[in-house]
Formats: structure tokens, sequence, C-alpha cells
């Protein structure tokens, strides 16, 4: 097996796509014997060292001409056997290792055939860096997907990063180049260089990585996700076997690094957030914590929409055991997690997935399809198989090997809509004419498709904030397939209701109610998230008018409706004690507030009682998506701004009765209709003086009267406190 001078050139300048078909131990082809070659920048001498051949001897390589290329040739040698590198380097440094061209490649055919369909699920435990001992020997396999580079090779402390040591071989027609590299420790960090087809080198770092740097630096590092120890089997067997649609949801959105800070202004990492979260969410009692994106991110002002690791949690809190440690602790504290998943779009940084092998490979080569003109950001090819099973195989992972029991899919009107955000002229129609982004309804529907199927009980939220059909219909139907969708409208039409001095509301009551017109329409989730709070809009409490009694009782009159109308909902952190300023991703919640009078600290005592009367009332949530779960008693007293309404179960035998009064004045001997008899017990006045209002009220209760009203059998006299919302249940 001589080399042709063809061949010499090609390692030699490191462009060669398939190394080790001329690296490494090789048979000779005209005699007995083998021939062992080695590309060593800075080596002075290299020897062969046959491991189970024990009659044969070392086999010395030497330097051909003046190149990093050694060769050597063993006649006494039978066949192509295991052996070490043994070599003295020109700095004195003496290493002997087994060399990493005589290992094969560590990924099969099957592999490469299913990720070319775009169907290997669990693509993650085959491409990126992993672990691995083949015959005995610890290291770590390097895989990565660069069709269109002339090489591609892997580099690190281990090879004192040089780019010219490690090269990588070409995968046939999959484009996927593989490596493994003896030696290679967990916490190594790494890069890939990549000559690319128009001969530039680029640096860029592993689209898998599990684990990265702090920013600003991006080296990837080598890291074992599977070696945690989990104990919420209990946890998730529930979640398997519940019906989401049928259970109670109140969900805390927060964003790690702002919620609390330690001294000199650091965040928490996860494990120190485990203790305090944990408390303060059992306190307040909501059933699921959502995180703002958690995956890497370079850009800190982000807030983690902008990923550059998606595979890897962000290591400005911890390492990735440390995230699965918090999640299994709230997990054992009866706690969902949710987190926000951004498979929408990608930054620009040169080092991350931006032109990735020298071309447009994971976004769209048209710009008017691969470029954001919002966000100065780049839209991910969601035709391509390739890039499909990247973000299908990410969403997997995270229910794989993080346990989370939902992601909420931020941004998904972008992904639906070719003309997002674009001028006529500014966007490509469809094979159909129109601006439906097809290859991306494919793609979220295979997600939430395999999500659903894989992991019973995890669910997927959409950020949708269009029209668009059958969101949360089944993909069997037609749908896209996500559990629920956040309820936008609503969101918008409260707040600018709210924000109305309560003079002018009856001429606005419309936009408070008829979020219920179209709640058939989906499965709706009723966020007041963090956007609601930044960028001049000021926070929730910020909104309401008047003085400060009337700004707080605005406020958990909002919150009371919010928990009672059909649909989960979802509060950003702050807002359930009132914080005065905007949410600032660069400090902390403004904890001082609580002790600085009744008021934030009535607020957050009457959140926690909400959410308290939510779980142990069935009413509440068991019939959320079901006909009959609501009704109106009445919602067209404009005159008085008084809503009225019931909620119940699915058999109807639990019930409970929403009186908001929607302006400062008391009414006195308003007449409400009643389903049934009895007496009927007050869980919640918002106006108590415990939450800092006037503890106007009936006196814990009421008994029902033989009067029809409001198309009911029985009604009674109530006494509405100024602003408020009251929540009674027959006993």
């Amino acid at each position: 097996m001589i080399l042709s001078e063809i061949e010499l050139a090609a390692l030699v300048e490191r462009r060669h796509g398939t190394p080790h078909d001329l690296l490494g131990m090789h048979r000779l082809e005209s005699r007995r014997g083998v021939v062992v070659r080695a590309l060593l920048p800075s080596a002075r001498a290299v020897m062969a060292v046959p491991l189970h051949e024990l009659k044969c001897a070392a086999i010395p390589l030497r330097r051909i001409g003046t190149t990093d290329l050694f060769e050597g040739i063993a006649t006494d040698v039978s066949g192509v056997c295991a052996y070490d590198l043994a070599v003295q380097w020109e700095n004195g440094e003496q290493t002997r290792t087994r060399d990493p061209y005589s290992f094969l490649p560590t990924l099969s055919e099957a592999d490469l055939f299913l990720f070319g369909k775009g169907d290997e699920r669990r693509i993650y435990n085959k491409l990126g860096a992993h672990l691995r001992q083949p015959d005995g020997v610890p290291g770590a396999s390097f895989a990565v997907w660069a069709p269109n580079a002339q090489r591609v090779s892997v580099k690190g402390a281990f090879n004192s990063w040089r780019g010219d040591r490690h090269l990588m071989r070409h995968l046939g027609a999959s484009g996927v180049w593989e490596l493994f590299v003896p030696g290679v420790q967990a916490g190594d960090h790494y890069k890939f260089e990549i000559l690319t087809a128009a001969g530039r080198l680029q640096e860029k770092t592993d689209p898998f990585g599990f684990f990265f740097e702090l920013a600003p630096k991006n080296s990837a590092i080598v890291w074992d996700t599977r070696k945690f120890a989990w104990s919420d089997e209990a946890w998730c067997a529930r979640r398997a076997a519940a019906n989401p649609l049928r259970s109670p949801m109140s969900i805390y959105e927060m964003h790690l690094g702002s919620w609390r800070k330690k001294r000199k202004a650091e965040s928490f990492s996860y494990l120190e957030l485990a203790g305090p979260l944990i408390d303060y969410l059992r306190r307040m009692g909501f059933t699921h914590v959502e995180f703002m994106p958690v995956a890497e991110h370079a850009y800190y002002p982000s807030w983690g929409y902008q990923v550059t690791g998606f595979y890897a949690p962000t290591s400005r809190y911890g390492t990735p055991d440390d995230f699965q440690h918090l999640i299994n602790a709230l997990h054992e504290a009866g706690i969902g997690v949710l987190m926000d998943w951004v498979p929408a779009h990608f930054p620009r940084d040169d080092w991350a997935l931006a032109r990735f092998d020298g071309t447009a490979l994971y976004e769209h080569a048209d710009p008017r399809r691969g470029e954001h003109p919002d966000w100065g950001t780049l839209v991910f090819d969601f035709a391509r198989n390739e890039v499909r099973n990247f973000l299908v195989a990410n969403a997997l992972y995270w229910c794989d090997v993080f346990h989370v029991d939902g992601l909420r899919t931020d941004a998904v009107a972008s992904m639906l809509h070719l003309d997002y955000s674009r001028k006529p002229g500014e966007w490509v129609p469809n094979i159909h004419g129109d601006n439906r982004n097809l290859d991306a309804v494919e793609f979220l529907q295979q997600a939430n498709q395999l999500i659903h199927d894989d992991h019973p009980g995890v669910v997927t939220i959409a950020e949708e904030s269009t029209n668009w059909p059958k969101v949360t219909r089944p993909v069997e139907e037609g749908g896209l397939g996500f559990t629920f969708k956040w309820d936008l409208g609503w969101m918008h039409d409260t707040l600018q209701f709210f924000q109305h001095d309560p003079v002018h509301r009856q001429w606005h009551q419309d936009s408070l109610t008829f979020s219920t017109s179209y709640q058939r329409n989906e499965n709706y989730l009723r966020p007041l998230s963090h956007d609601e709070v930044v960028h001049g809009k000021r926070s929730l409490l910020g909104r309401m008018p008047g003085d400060d009694w009337q700004r707080f009782a605005n406020l958990r009159a909002l919150l009371g409706s919010q928990w009672c109308l059909p649909g989960k909902q979802l509060i950003f952190m702050g807002g359930e004690f009132g914080q005065s300023a905007e949410w600032d991703e660069n400090g902390e919640l403004h904890w001082a507030l609580l002790g600085q009078g009744p008021y934030h600290c009535g607020l957050q005592q009457y959140v926690a009682d909400l959410n308290r009367v939510y779980k142990q009332e069935p009413a509440l949530w068991d019939a959320d998506y079901e006909e009959g779960g609501f009704y109106w008693l009445d919602c067209n007293d404009r005159s008085q701004s008084v809503l009225t309404f019931i909620r119940q179960n699915t058999d109807g035998t639990r019930r409970v009765l929403v009186l908001l009064n929607l302006t400062p004045v008391p009414r006195y001997a308003y007449r409400v209709g009643l389903p049934c008899g009895g007496f009927w017990r007050e869980l919640i006045n918002s106006d108590a003086a415990s939450y800092g209002g006037s503890n106007c009220g009936n006196h814990g209760g009421v008994q029902a009267q033989p009067v029809p009203w409001h198309a009911q059998p029985f009604s009674v006299e109530f006494i509405l406190p100024p602003l408020s919302c009251v929540i009674l249940s027959p006993e």
C-alpha cells in the first residue's frame, strides 16, 4: 500500500476526506506484513507497539521527507492488530496511546440512513462527543454533520488545540465526519476546525454539545448526561397516567438569573436554587414552574431566546448534572417543570450554527426564508431532513435526559407564516401560492406527535399569536398537535380593559368577555408573561389606574378572573406580589417590597390562596375544555361593570360561583342567580383586609333563596365589594 503523490499531498495539506484509508495500520498489498502511518506534527520519533501480537517487535516509523507524516513497515505481523503509538515529542515529552485511526466508525449505516431521512429520534446519542470504551480503550468519539466541508478535525487540550492532529473521516454521502480519540475525558474542552469548500478555515462549536464554557467563551465540554441518578419515578408515573387537560395547572414563569441574587449580585446556581425555589413554590401553591430558555445562549440580554447550544443547559448556573438535580428535586416536591424551547431561529454568531460548513446548512439558503427581519437572526431550513432531525431530537432530548414535563414553543407564528414581518416582495409563496410554511407545519406536527407518543403526560404549548386553525388539535385530525395554546388575545384585551379608569369600563366590557366566545376553538392557556412587563409596558401593577388601594384591588380582581375563567394560567415572577418596576434581567425581583406596607404581602397571600382554592376545586379545572364547564350568568351589566359566571366539573357535582365587580363602588343587594339551593360558602374575597382590601363582603357565605333569576331556579342578593373578585361554592 504505497502512497501516491496525490494522497501524500492530501494528507500533509490536511484536506483528505477519509484519512482512515491511509492512516493507521493496513495490510501490505504486494507482500506479507503491514504498514503503519501516523500524522503527528511536533513529533520527533514514533513507534507502533503491537499489543496482542506478543512475538512482534515494536515498529519504528520514519518521517516522510520534511512532512509531519510518519510511516513504518513490519513483515513479521500476520495482519492488522491493536497497537499503541509511542511518541517522543519535540519538547521532550513522551506519550503512549492507542492510535485514533485504528478504530472502526462509531456510527452504523443504519444510524446514518435514519439521520438522512430525518428519523433518528436519538441522534444526540450518535453525533456530538460521547465517552466510549471500544476494545476497552477509554476515550471519546466525535461526530459532526458538515456535508460541504473539505476537511473537519477536532481539537482541544488533548492535542494542544491543533487542528492538524485529529483529522476526522467523512462517512460517505451522509455528510457526517467522525473520529474516536483515546484518552479524552469528561470535562475536556473541544471545538471543530472546518476547512470549507472555498478553502477557508473556521472554528465551530459542537451543535450537539452537552455543556459549554462560560460565555463569552464557546468551547464545548465533553460530558456524560446519562450518569445522574434520578429518583422521580413516582412523579413520572403519575404524570403518564394523568390527563393534562383535566388537571390543575397554575404556572410560575421565571428567569433563572434574576429571580434572586446572592451577595455581590451573583445569581444562584442550579443547586443553590433548588431549596429556596421549592419552598417558595410550595408556599405559593403553584403546580408548575416554567423556565425561560435554559439552553445555552452566549448573549445574556437575549434572555435565552438566541440559542447557541441547543443541547446544553446554560453553564452560567452549573453543570448539566446540577440542572438535572434541580428538576429531580422539583419533581420530588410535586412540582412540574416546563421549559421554553426555541426552534424558530438562531443567532448569527460565526462560531455557532451560522454557515456551519461554509454554506447555509442549518439555515435556509434563501434570505427571504432564512433570515428573520425583526430579530436579525437566521431561520432554520425545516425542509432539510437533517435539520428537522436536529430539532425533533432536541425536543425529545429535554424530555429523555432532563425529564421536563413540557415544552413551550416560542414564536410559533413566525414559523408558520412565510410572510411573517415581511412586506410584499420580501417573501416566497409555497407551492400552493399562499403564505403557509408547509415544512414548518410538518416539523411541528412530527415533534408534537413524537413527544406525546414517547412521553405520555408531557405537554407542548404554543406561543402562537394568529388565528391559525387547529393548533391544539391532534395531528391525525389535521392539527399541529400542541396540548395548549397561549391565549394572547385574552392577555391583550384583559390588560387593555384593566388600564381603563373604572368610570370608562362600561364601554369596554366586551373586551373582557370576548375570549369566552372563542374558547372552544383551542385548548387555551391564559398567560401574563415576561413579555408584558418589559420594554416600557410597565409592570402589571404599574398598568393599574388609581391610587395604591385601587391599583392593588384592580390587580387582585384581574388575577382572580384569570384563575377562574376556563383554561390554565401563567404568571411571570414578580406579578404575584405586585412588583412596581419593570423586570430587569440584570437585577433581581424587588423582594424588599414585601416589607413595605400591607399591599404587596397581601397580594402575595391572595395569589397563594387563589392557588389553594384552585387546586382544591375541580370545578375550576376539570372541564376547562368541555361543554358546560363554564357559563355566564350575566355578562351584560355594563352600567355597573359586574360579571357573574359559573364554573363546574364534568359531571356537575362541583360548582363555583364567581362574582366580579370592576368599579370602586360597592354594590348592595345585587341579585345573582344560582343553579342550586343551600348555603353558598365564600372561598375567596379579594377585598379581605388580609389582602389589603376594605373587608366588605357577605360574612363568609349566603343562603340561596327560591327566587328564579338569570334563568336559574335560585338566587341571592349579594354585597359586591369594590374592585373585587368573590368566589363561592355550595356546601
